[in-house]
């Protein structure tokens, strides 16, 4: 059958056997997957759920020892942990009902979350609040009268049925799965058998309907290709592609024989091509080609049509050459002239950036003293500012001394009085005396002397008052010198603040002037670099030129060896070489 069919009918069959037969195993693998998938997904479901009784179970217990561990020592973190066992049962039990799908099971957790709430209510909550309340001993015999009634195993037994039907379901769960896994293994065993035979039964027949045959027209191929243009084509009586092929290569054999002949015409063209070529590698642009074999025409005509524009090319080559050479000398002395005024400007520049530096130096110099004169003079007014208070002092203090001099006359005044009154009691007890005869002579001697002192006392007084009267007058004499020396003082500090203030003035304007002294010098400075680097470019651009004007005499040189017949022109006339410019300033001093 396969021998009707051509090759790319032979190979569609072939291969859409063996995929039918892959499909088939895949398909067979993919079912057993889809089942090993379901059942492994089933048994996860059910570990899961397994995994939340486990934790229901052990939230319970948790609650339960927590309890009473609380009951016992009193200690809040036993509380603390009850309480997280109470907020794991919840939250697992709403988990666990969702994902069980029995109602029986539902019913079970349902079941088990009523004894839960039930045992709170009964014994964890109502003795954990006792405990709070200070009733610890009482809530410890309670628990312990109560016995079994305290345990939570009403609440886990109903969890357990739920375990137990769990493990039941896994087991048979897991008893489908390695049957499915042993079909598999079976399906995937046969399939395999089934496409290795077929695919060595298809490789034998194709090798023999389309292998072998190609390597027949191989053998023949190379045959050809080695000259040998009297061989047999093998396989000309065939329908399908390879008796296509075999006929093509009957037409390959008799153009062979027609290559040879065309490749003999190529050789002499391509010897009389390559004389041409030596001709124009010579600078020779008058060599044409003639005669030449009718396949080759057209290239002979091209060949002719290149070298003609060539050397009418080569004749504009020439005469741009002397505008080029006229151009360049022109430019030469140009760049010449501009060199040496860039020197020059560049000069001038730098010595007036030198100038304006030394300017500003000076100016900062001046700034920097105006700012120290500013200081002093400002410490000069904090001083005299000081010594117009320690003057408020003295006058004060001068102040204070007539006071006490008034103060001092008024005591005076006082010993005065007392001494006049002594003296008149002295008086007195001497009348007294002189009428009591010589019973009151002892008093007389005692008036006498009371008198005596009494006058003392005021010639002294009087002495004092004296004093002081002087002491008042030098005192008074005093404050008018030092009120006299505040105002001058004041009148001194007022000069020196009007001073200090235009000193300030001047060192702020100096300092703006040496600001703006800097940026000056620095723009000459920065004009002076660019007119520096321009004449640095003008020297570069100098040279450039003189090197363009000596290519431009190498360049006709070298086309004085062109040979371009009738479009040959003049030749270049030989230019003197330029003359070199030996002005070299360092621009960058």
């Amino acid at each position: 059958m396969l021998d009707r069919m051509n090759i790319p009918r032979r190979l569609g069959f072939a291969f859409v056997l063996l995929n039918v037969v892959a499909a088939a195993v895949m398909i067979a693998c993919g079912v057993s997957l889809a089942m090993i998938s379901s059942v492994t997904a089933r048994n996860t479901e059910s570990q899961a759920i397994l995994a939340n009784v486990l934790g229901l179970e052990t939230a319970l217990l948790r609650q339960n020892s927590q309890l009473r561990g609380f009951l016992v020592t009193g200690d809040q973190s036993y509380l603390k942990s009850y309480y997280e066992g109470r907020d794991d049962y919840d939250r697992i039990s709403a988990e666990l009902e969702t994902q069980l799908t029995d109602p029986g099971l539902q019913e079970k957790v349902r079941i088990s979350r009523a004894e839960t709430l039930k045992w709170r209510r009964d014994w964890g909550d109502k003795y954990v609040a006792v405990v709070k309340a200070g009733g610890r001993d009482s809530a410890q015999a309670a628990i312990r009268a109560a016995g079994k009634k305290v345990l939570v195993s009403d609440a886990v037994n109903p969890l357990r049925d739920i375990r137990d039907a769990q493990h039941a379901a896994i087991e048979e769960q897991s008893a489908w799965q390695a049957a499915v896994i042993t079909m598999a293994w079976v399906a995937l065993g046969l399939g395999a058998a089934m496409l290795i035979g077929l695919a060595l039964v298809l490789s034998r027949a194709l090798t023999r309907s389309i292998a072998q045959p190609i390597a027949q027209l191989t053998k023949a191929v190379t045959d050809l290709s080695r000259g040998a243009n009297d061989i047999a084509i093998p396989g000309t009586d065939r329908s399908d592609e390879l008796g296509a092929m075999a006929q093509a290569m009957l037409l390959f054999r008799d153009a062979a024989v027609e290559r040879q002949r065309a490749v003999a015409e190529r050789e002499d063209a391509v010897a009389r091509i390559g004389e041409h070529l030596a001709a124009v590698a010579q600078s020779d642009l008058t060599v044409r080609l003639t005669n030449m074999p009718p396949a080759f025409q057209s290239l002979a005509e091209d060949f002719n049509g290149a070298i003609g524009r060539l050397a009418h090319a080569m004749g504009a080559v020439n005469e741009s050459i002397g505008a080029i050479n006229l151009t360049s000398e022109e430019i030469e002395h140009a760049m010449s002239d501009l060199a040496s005024r860039s020197e020059d400007q560049a000069a001038r520049l730098q010595l007036s950036s030198s100038t304006m530096a030394s300017l500003s130096a000076n100016i900062e110099q001046n700034a920097s003293l105006a700012v120290g004169v500013s200081g002093a003079m400002r410490e000069a007014r904090e001083e005299a500012t000081s010594g117009g208070a320690v003057v408020g002092r003295a006058i004060q203090a001068m102040d204070q001394i007539e006071t006490a001099s008034g103060e001092i006359s008024e005591i005076t005044a006082m010993i005065d009085n007392i001494a006049f009154q002594t003296n008149l009691l002295a008086l007195n007890a001497g009348v007294e005396a002189a009428r009591a005869g010589e019973a009151g002579k002892g008093f007389s001697v005692v008036a006498s002397e009371v008198r005596a002192l009494s006058m003392r006392a005021t010639e002294a007084a009087s002495e004092i008052k004296a004093r002081v009267e002087a002491v008042t007058g030098h005192v008074r004499t005093g404050v008018e010198l030092v009120n006299e020396t505040g105002s001058a003082l004041q009148t001194i500090i007022a000069r020196v603040s009007d001073v200090t203030d235009a000193v300030s003035r001047i060192a702020d304007a100096v300092s703006e002037q040496s600001i703006a002294l800097r940026n000056v010098s620095e723009t000459i400075g920065a004009m002076d670099s660019m007119t520096q680097q321009n004449a640095a470019m003008v020297e570069q651009t100098n040279a450039a030129t003189r090197n363009l004007n000596h290519e431009a005499r190498q360049l006709a040189n070298t086309f004085a060896g062109f040979r371009i017949g009738q479009a040959e022109a003049d030749p270049v006339r030989a230019l003197p070489a330029p003359a070199r410019s030996h002005r070299r300033t360092n621009l960058a001093a």
